[in-house]
């Protein structure tokens, strides 16, 4: 592999661009929600770029401010600010470049994307610092989520809609049952390091009954978003599917929830299922039922 290619997966590796489909499929579902149908390609481009540059830059900014924890932590020794691939200034410029890319789409979306832009920043960055200092860095990470929605149709329309609000408190659990299963996968290096999380406060057992709650409230604001959008039925079939899936990995998941991984690889189908029961409902003509 050549050197180029080399520092290209390495930069893969350092954002986890693996990761990109786990929210990328709510953003494009809302995207073509906004705006009842396709948007322009330059809107289409705007939005794509917005979510991808806002996403490395809170990831970058993570690894910077998580520097020293994840030393020490064996799960993340390998991560390139431990072994010195990329330097923590390079982490924090790089945050800091994707932050001025979003500010910029942003300023050719709408007025009140561009006004609003820093203050999802800000609140994209603070999340690496909630950890240290409250046991609810699962409900953070979930209102960081939510933003998608808003962002979308502020983007698209410039404004958000009272509808939208719904979608809004969707993501919101969304978001904070996903962090709740990543959190029981790092319950014990969470102890050992000495940072917060909802597990430690309230007990492995409540917080994996804590999931599957937030995913059906999650899903009834859905369908509450779809009806008062006047969504066709494959809308509701999406929705559908997601709770089917969701129930039965979350029933799996009480048998062990500190085993993070099929939990979190159930995300990348939830989000595609969504997605595509959007699709089908704002470009497939169907009968009504």
């Amino acid at each position: 592999m050549s050197e180029d290619a080399s520092t290209l997966a390495s930069l893969g590796r350092f954002l986890e661009i693996q990761t990109l489909g786990l929210n990328l499929p709510f953003a494009l579902a809302f995207l073509f929600l906004a705006a009842g149908g396709l948007p322009s390609v330059e809107q289409f481009v705007l939005i794509v770029i917005a979510f991808v540059a806002a996403r490395n830059a809170g990831h970058s900014f993570n690894r910077w401010a998580d520097r020293d924890q994840d030393r020490q932590n064996p799960r993340t020794q390998g991560r390139a600010l431990v072994t010195g691939r990329f330097s923590p200034g390079f982490a924090l410029g790089f945050a800091y470049f994707n932050a001025v890319v979003v500010v910029v789409a942003a300023y050719f979306l709408s007025p009140l994307a561009f006004f609003l832009a820093p203050v999802a920043l800000v609140l994209i960055f603070l999340y690496s610092y909630t950890k240290r200092a409250s046991s609810l860095t699962t409900a953070y990470l979930g209102l960081v989520e939510a933003i998608i929605p808003a962002a979308v149709y502020i983007a698209i329309q410039g404004t958000l809609p009272l509808p939208v609000w719904l979608a809004v408190a969707a993501m919101l659990c969304w978001g904070t049952a996903f962090e709740t299963v990543h959190s029981l996968g790092d319950i014990e290096s969470d102890r050992a390091l000495g940072l917060r999380s909802l597990p430690l406060r309230i007990g492995v057992r409540r917080s994996a009954l804590l999931v599957p709650t937030l995913h059906a409230v999650a899903l009834v604001l859905l369908a509450g978003f779809g009806l008062a959008l006047g969504l066709p039925w494959p809308y509701f079939v999406g929705l559908a599917l997601m709770a089917v899936v969701a129930g039965t990995s979350d029933v799996r998941f009480q048998r062990r929830p500190t085993e993070a991984r099929v939990p979190f690889q159930r995300h990348f189908l939830l989000g595609a299922l969504y997605l595509a029961g959007v699709v089908i409902a704002v470009f497939v003509p169907v009968p009504a039922l």
